[in-house]
Formats: structure tokens, C-alpha cells, sequence
């Protein structure tokens, strides 16, 4: 199928350039060269350095630490596409900042995660591909057509090749309890849950029960994503009490905010698995963190956009790429 538009081209801001290189490789193309920096009044400027005229651009761009820096590198760079004369722009958002704030639980707060969306849309991006929003709605936040790939297939293999002894997938709370049945069926696994309640808006909980047996177990705890590793490493105590063998997490966005770092390396996780959404200093690395690539998924999945193909097809292509 031709290209429905002319040259694809993938850009990046200053969040995740080595996925966006990963990405390139794959797609077997040249990293679009572009200037995104900031002025000494903190100001924002981006400059793109080759012609884009009609081009089917792609611009990769993780809305992590600094997370409104990276979002206002997104917005600048869409807006400087557009008024370059970018056939279209996507705006590929491995991971969704924000997205915590999706609904009003308490009151006269935002719902953060709507304006930002509403942002991307407002600077004048055509489309938007991303990776496992927290929650499903956010994808109705946005104005523009929303490509939402999954990685979850991809963790679920790596712990289905360990062929863990009795493995048990344990949700972190209620509200994920979903996303983490999907992984159990994946693995072959039975599931349980950690009942919790989280205490004002300081990144606190208090476990209340644990729904299900881990006892000689190995857990695996799913969630989406690690932020200050409160929970995980709560739940995965209240395995260890509960009789479990060894415990594992997967996640698929390592946040690692404040205390993440210490927190897991003082827990009884034997292993972390994530992918590389976020770019993560050595600062935040650790022997026993596993790191997964999200780009060929992605990159597949850009390949397909640019085509006209079906995007849900990316996803047998990736499991063909990992049983070669």
C-alpha cells in the first residue's frame, strides 16, 4: 500500500531521544535533526533543520520528568511543524504524564489530564499514538484520533519464558484489577488483589486486605506504572506475610519519583520489569531492573499509520519478531 502522505519522519524532543533512535533504526530511517533547547529566560525554542514540506511527521515525546517542560516541548514542536507546512503530525506519547488526574475525586480539583489532552489537539497535532493510558477514558479527552498500543504483551511474554513455579498475578488495588487479570490470562496464572485505601494526596496508602492465595507462590504484581513505589512494594510485603515464594513486579512506565528508588531496592522484589518509555538516568537503575523496548511496537505501529494499514496488526507482527 503507498504512503498516503509523502516522507515519513520521526523528531523527538529532549524526553526520550534513545527510544526515538531505537524507533528510527527500525523504521530504517535517520532521526529527523531538529534544535530544542531553552533560552536563559527559560523559554522554550525549537528549530527544525530540514524541510518538511507534505511530510507524515512523527514526533516521540514521553511527558516525564521535567514533565511540563516536556510538555511544552511537544506543543512548540507540533505548532513549528505545522507552520513548517508538515503534511500531517502525530504526536507519539509513550507515556501519558498527567494521566493520574482523570476524573474529579475529591472536590474543586482539575481533571489535568482532559486540558493537557485538549492541548495536544489545540497546538495542532492530527493524531496521537501512546502506550497504556492509566485510565481508558483519557483517550476520549483528546480531540483528535487516538492510536492507544499496548506493552502489556510484551511483559507478559518475558515472565511466560521464565516459567515461574506457581505463578500468582497480584493487583495492587481494585482499580486495576483488569489490566492484571489480562496479564494472568496471558501467563497462565491465577490472580488476587490487594484491597487498599489511599490516604489525602501524598502518595499514601493503607492496605485492608488481600483477596486470593499467594502462599508457596511466585507472585508477579502488575500494575501500569511505578511512581514513587509505595504501592508495589507495600503489596509485595503483604505477600511475602501472606507465604508467597519470591515476588516479581512488571509495570510498563518506570515514573521512579522521590523514594521509588530506595523503597525497591529495600523490598522483597526480586525482579522489576519495565519498558523503556521513560528514559531513566543511572541515577535510577538498579541490578536487579529489567528494561523491555517498546520501539519495535511503536515503530510498527508508525510504519502502519503512514501506510494506511491496521494498527492492531502491529501487534502479531511483534509477536512474530520475538519468536524468531
Amino acid at each position: 500500500m503507498s504512503g498516503l502522505y509523502d516522507q515519513l519522519t520521526v523528531f523527538c524532543g529532549n524526553s526520550n531521544p534513545e527510544l526515538a533512535d531505537e524507533i528510527c533504526q527500525y523504521i530504517g530511517i535517520p532521526r529527523g535533526r531538529a534544535e530544542v533547547f531553552k533560552f536563559s529566560n527559560d523559554n522554550t525554542f525549537v528549530r527544525i533543520l530540514e524541510s518538511v514540506r507534505e511530510n507524515d511527521v512523527f514526533i516521540v515525546q514521553s511527558f516525564a520528568d521535567p514533565i511540563n517542560d516536556s510538555i511544552m516541548e511537544l506543543l512548540i514542536m507540533v505548532d513549528t511543524l505545522k507552520r513548517s507546512s508538515a503534511g500531517r503530525v502525530t504526536a507519539v506519547i509513550p507515556y501519558f504524564g498527567y494521566g493520574r488526574t482523570d476524573k474529579k475525586d475529591q472536590p474543586r480539583v482539575p481533571i489535568t489530564a482532559r486540558l493537557v489532552a485538549k492541548l495536544v489537539g489545540y497546538s495542532g497535532a492530527d493524531r496521537v499514538l501512546t502506550l497504556d493510558l492509566h485510565a481508558g477514558q483519557i483517550q476520549g479527552f483528546f480531540d483528535v484520533p487516538v492510536d492507544e498500543m499496548s506493552a502489556m504483551p510484551l511483559t507478559a511474554r518475558y515472565f511466560a519464558q521464565k516459567r515461574l513455579v506457581d505463578p500468582v498475578v497480584v493487583s495492587p488495588d481494585l482499580g486495576n484489577t483488569k489490566r492484571a487479570r489480562n496479564f494472568a490470562e496471558a501467563i497462565d496464572a491465577s490472580l488476587a488483589i490487594i484491597e487498599k485505601r489511599r490516604l489525602g494526596n501524598e502518595d499514601k496508602s493503607e492496605v485492608l486486605n488481600l483477596i486470593g492465595s499467594v502462599e508457596g507462590k511466585s507472585v508477579v504484581i502488575v500494575d501500569d506504572e511505578i511512581d514513587t513505589a509505595g504501592s508495589i512494594t507495600q503489596a509485595a510485603t503483604v505477600c511475602i506475610q501472606n507465604g508467597a515464594r519470591e515476588v516479581y513486579a512488571s509495570a510498563i512506565h518506570p515514573v521512579f519519583s522521590g523514594p521509588a528508588i530506595d523503597r525497591l531496592m529495600e523490598s522483597p522484589i526480586k525482579e522489576i520489569v519495565v519498558t523503556n518509555s521513560i528514559l531513566l538516568p543511572e541515577s535510577k537503575k538498579m541490578d536487579k531492573l529489567t528494561v523491555l523496548s517498546v520501539a519495535p511496537l511503536l515503530g510498527e505501529t508508525i510504519q502502519r499509520v503512514h501506510t494506511g494499514a491496521s494498527v492492531s496488526a502491529a501487534y502479531r507482527a511483534e509477536e512474530t519478531r520475538l519468536a524468531r
